[in-house]
């Protein structure tokens, strides 16, 4: 069975994943579409920060996920 950072480099850039990593004792998440993504790092360009580049070894968990909802129309 691969490990989560190997089943990243099978992925076709463009594809919606969420990246679990560690960062400064903790853990963090990454979710958007994957942009890039060689044997040593991968990039996901989220929402909220722009493109998030990931080392491959810091990476614990990751997985495809499906689009994002339709957002709401503004309520006044």
């Amino acid at each position: 069975m691969d490990s989560p950072a190997q089943q990243l480099t099978h992925l076709p850039v463009g594809t919606r994943v969420v990246v679990r990593y560690r960062l400064d004792g903790g853990l963090t998440d990454a979710l958007g579409d994957l942009v890039h993504v060689d044997n040593v790092s991968c990039t996901v360009r989220t929402r909220r920060h722009g493109d998030v580049v990931v080392n491959l070894d810091l990476v614990t968990a990751a997985k495809p996920v499906p689009p994002p909802p339709p957002r709401r129309p503004r309520r006044f």
